[in-house]
């Protein structure tokens, strides 16, 4: 019997959960787009794919980036799951899910101020993004117009451009991300590149 009392490391492989956020992403941000765009007249059919897409697709993809060591994933993916529970939420609130007390204090201002702190964090991700390939580039700074602009629409400055730019930033989060998740997959399935994603920008260098 052996008496060797040394611990032993076992490490678990885990597949690049980067498609399924990514692809949680582009379907949340398709159904969103709708209802601003008016082609979904409300956004209670939005609310599951918030929740189940947005939310825990992203957050699954967050913790197995962890298991991955890769801190711009787990973090992005991580942030912007809750941000989806976050915003679900709310409609629910407003819609009067959890009671007519928390219905009769909503001040859309909150969420408001809610986008403008993720719009912020978002663009300290876009920095990170640029030293990644140029599709996370990009997306990133599609996803800066956006919660800047849900911010000043929600908060009401600046009129009804804002809602607009909003609605069609986030069409074009979903048609990229839908790339962004295919290309990883058919990248990550064939070993190779199959479908490009372009090379960092070279703006800053990581030490």
């Amino acid at each position: 019997m052996s008496t060797d009392n040394s611990s032993q490391h076992v490490q678990i492989a885990v597949a690049d959960p980067t498609p399924l956020g990514l692809f949680g992403l582009a379907i949340v941000t398709f159904v969103a787009s709708m209802q601003k765009l008016g082609i979904v007249s409300d956004v209670s059919w939005v609310i599951p794919w918030a929740l189940v897409c947005g939310s825990f697709a992203q957050l699954v993809a967050s913790y197995f980036d962890y298991c991955h060591k890769n801190i711009f994933g787990a973090t992005i993916f991580g942030a912007f799951g809750f941000f989806w529970s976050g915003v679900a939420m709310s409609w629910m609130i407003k819609a009067g899910v959890f009671g007519a007390g928390l219905q009769a204090g909503v001040d859309a201002k909150a969420l408001g101020f809610a986008f403008l702190g993720y719009f912020v964090f978002a663009v300290i991700g876009t920095i990170a993004a640029a030293e990644a390939n140029t599709f996370l580039f990009v997306d990133m700074l599609l996803i800066d117009v956006l919660l800047l602009c849900l911010a000043l629409d929600t908060l009401g400055i600046g009129g009804h451009w804002a809602h607009g730019v909003a609605a069609y930033s986030e069409l074009l989060i979903a048609m990229l991300s839908m790339y962004g998740a295919g290309a990883t997959f058919l990248n990550g399935f064939y070993g190779r590149v199959f479908w490009p994603l372009g090379k960092p920008l070279g703006i800053w260098k990581k030490g």
